[in-house]
């Protein structure tokens, strides 16, 4: 058995325990205790008053180490530094490596590149008919509505595009990318990002939701969004009433890490829940973040107390500057063998690469599929063991002549010395 495919183990030697990683505490105040409870639970505020410079990060975080200092200035012509007070309030500030930490406070490694690495990883610019709009499959468009997001995520495929750091100067054109839209009716499915979608006022996504419901063809639509996440205060229940009217739509949020899910957290997905929206989350398998099965096994579970169905981890894009961040596929598998098998379906996503280049995404899977020959598919189950699946190389059944006596299973004879101690011997 070669190493890709041997049992899985836990191997994080720095995650606290699984009932801890588990439990939904309050994001709390930090270092904005003294905020009246009106100001901290009102959505401007919050982005009002995001943590955007080097200097406001010395004077909140005092133990920023050199790496993230140089960092800091690196970003003023890059990707530039946001984070909501909700967020940041959940760095541990003596953990340089803490979960939260790594994802939204830049570094100097972020300045290294190589050569496969890309300021666009996966061809949107190459798919992308009209500016804002990306049609890479038949069937359906990512809509850009915005470039600007209510924190920026430092391994960010679209750094390029937002916060404008690097100059892309992106300005979505509505009618354009609407009119597309309309002229293409084998597009059934429309998927608003960004940026964040979730950034426009209500009134505003209201206008674009009911002019791409208006379009025969469209069958349903989605929003991709990191807003609950890093903006729980935003999901009001006059935004969740506004979305209930433009059913069916689904939301693909995004969490990295079980400590992001807080109370309050968790009570925003509950109300988009409650509004009828089905909830996917999109990982991105990150290193020093969730590159355990254990951390990873506590993230799923804790998204489905959440109400959100564990949908895509992805292997993280070759975004310039990413290295630092990203874990190995090797990894990402050894994370989904612990996962198949040791819990419910339910909480296993499925581990996609995004093609480089404009692929698109591949799906990734230990091998459970040994061989399939003449007669029979050889398969390995979650704890190793082998088992066979009758079936010819076609892929008929197997039919054999009932036995005077006795049902017919349909199982083909096979001679001892190939059949499988797992195989039933009905022949």
């Amino acid at each position: 058995m070669d190493s890709l495919s041997c049992p899985a183990k836990s191997v994080s030697d720095w995650s606290p325990s699984a009932t801890s990683l588990k439990s939904f505490i309050s994001s709390g105040r930090g270092k904005w205790s003294s905020v009246p409870d009106a100001d901290w639970n009102d959505w401007r505020w919050q982005l009002k008053h995001r943590v955007t410079s080097l200097d406001q990060l010395e004077s909140l975080l005092p133990t920023l180490t050199r790496e993230e200092r140089a960092g800091a200035v690196l970003a003023r012509s890059k990707l530039a530094v946001a984070i909501t007070p909700h967020f940041f309030s959940l760095i541990d500030p003596a953990n340089p490596n803490c979960p939260i930490r790594r994802q939204v406070i830049p570094r100097i490694e972020e300045g290294n590149t190589a050569p496969w690495e890309t300021d666009d990883p996966v061809g949107e610019d190459s798919h992308s008919p009209v500016p804002g709009l990306v049609h890479r499959y038949p069937d359906r468009v990512l809509f850009l509505v915005t470039d600007r997001c209510a924190a920026y995520c430092r391994y960010c495929t679209r750094s390029r595009l937002v916060s404008n750091a690097a100059g892309y100067d992106f300005h979505p054109e509505f009618d354009r990318q609407i009119a597309y839209i309309e002229q293409h009716p084998e597009i059934r499915d429309v998927l608003l990002s960004g940026g964040d979608a979730l950034l426009l006022s209500d009134d505003k996504l209201e206008h674009l939701l009911a002019r791409l419901r208006r379009i025969p063809h469209i069958e349903f639509l989605r929003i991709g969004s990191r807003i609950p996440i890093f903006l729980p205060q935003r999901i009001t229940p006059e935004l969740c009433a506004m979305l209930k009217r433009y059913h069916p739509l689904f939301m693909s949020v995004h969490v990295n890490h079980p400590n992001e899910l807080t109370t309050e957290v968790r009570d925003a997905l509950g109300r988009l829940a409650d509004a009828g929206i089905p909830l996917g989350n999109q990982s991105v398998l990150l290193r020093h973040v969730n590159d355990s099965v254990d951390v990873m096994k506590a993230l799923t579970h804790k998204l489905l107390m959440c109400r959100v169905r564990p949908y895509y981890l992805y292997q993280c894009d070759l975004i310039q500057g990413s290295a630092h961040l990203r874990a190995s596929v090797r990894k990402g598998l050894e994370i989904i063998r612990g996962l198949r098998g040791h819990t419910t379906g339910y909480a296993v996503p499925q581990y996609v690469i995004d093609a480089p280049g404009g692929g698109g995404k591949v799906p990734v899977n230990p091998e459970y599929v040994l061989s399939h020959n003449h007669d029979r598919v050889v398969i390995r189950n979650y704890e190793g063991k082998v088992f066979e699946y009758p079936e010819a190389a076609d892929g008929t059944p197997i039919i054999l002549p009932a036995r005077e006596g006795l049902p017919n299973f349909g199982f083909v004879p096979t001679p001892a010395s190939r059949r499988s101690r797992y195989f039933p011997k009905f022949a």
